[in-house]
């Protein structure tokens, strides 16, 4: 194998004609990558993709060749995957009005030039949801864009096909998730396509680095949300001043057993099955 690429989070090995995506415990904020591991957190991500990539089946196919046909020394945490052609575009499903979208409405009245209604507070549930995509930056942060941008970028029909899917998948996450007592209140989707042109789901899936996940139960608009997802580290990031430039804040152990508290919480209440870190 030859590791072809190594992200914030996954590292990508070549394979022959397949790709090994491997989840580390690296975890990032603002597109900055901090010096402390969370320990067990790429075998959530993992496991939990793959859970979900099994309920998506009737809404689109993904990239997954094999979760088991990988080096040992990978095991429970890398998927043997298919090469696509990536679609240029991070797709964005957005069901309640927080983090970048909120600033955007307050600003605007509109997210990714979608206009939305008056009146709406932070952690409004929308009246649908909504295609919120934006820029797939190599280097530095994503930027929200328009459907239009889209239509630009890959022609009307894949940017047709990419909302209609992106929401389908969110309606279906958001859904499943609802039944067992969470709500998902946004998600980020990846797309590419196979060698035959088909649209495949590729990446992660509704996992708490990609997705922000709230306890139905204590749910209340007008204010932030208890979260099982990234919100907690990056609250705690502002709380200790950092600017959010290179390099990052360590994460002490309170906060660090706290942040995989939550995410092995989150696997064990939409499986139904405990993963231990």
């Amino acid at each position: 194998m030859k590791l072809i690429h190594s992200g914030k989070v996954r590292d990508v090995y070549a394979d022959g004609d397949d790709l090994l995506l491997v989840a580390s415990d690296r975890v990032s904020i603002y597109d900055v990558i901090l010096p402390t591991p969370v320990p067990g957190k790429g075998r959530v991500l993992t496991q939990l993709s793959l859970w979900w990539f099994s309920r998506l089946t009737g809404i689109i196919g993904n990239h997954v060749i094999s979760a088991t046909d990988v080096p040992p020394e990978f095991s429970g945490r890398a998927i043997r995957c298919q090469r696509l052609d990536m679609i240029p575009v991070e797709c964005i499903a957005r069901g309640y009005l927080t983090g970048l979208g909120l600033a955007a409405y307050q600003e605007s009245g509109a997210v990714s030039g979608v206009p939305l209604p008056p009146g709406l507070v932070e952690s409004s549930r929308l009246p649908e949801p909504v295609f919120t995509p934006t820029t797939k930056a190599a280097a530095g942060h994503d930027e929200p864009i328009t459907f239009d941008q889209v239509t630009d970028l890959v022609g009307a029909e894949t940017a047709a096909e990419l909302r209609r899917v992106t929401l389908e998948v969110y309606r279906r996450g958001a859904q499943t998730a609802a039944e067992r007592g969470i709500i998902v209140a946004d998600t980020k989707l990846e797309f590419g396509r196979a060698k035959d042109g088909t649209l495949v789901l590729a990446d992660e899936v509704l996992t708490p680095d990609s997705s922000r996940f709230w306890p139905a139960d204590s749910y209340s608009p007008g204010r932030p949300q208890r979260s099982y997802d990234k919100q907690y580290l990056r609250d705690w990031s502002t709380s200790v001043g950092w600017d959010r430039t290179p390099p990052g804040p360590d994460i002490p152990d309170d906060v660090l057993q706290v942040l995989t508290s939550r995410y092995l919480d989150l696997y064990e209440m939409l499986t139904g099955q405990r993963l231990d870190a």
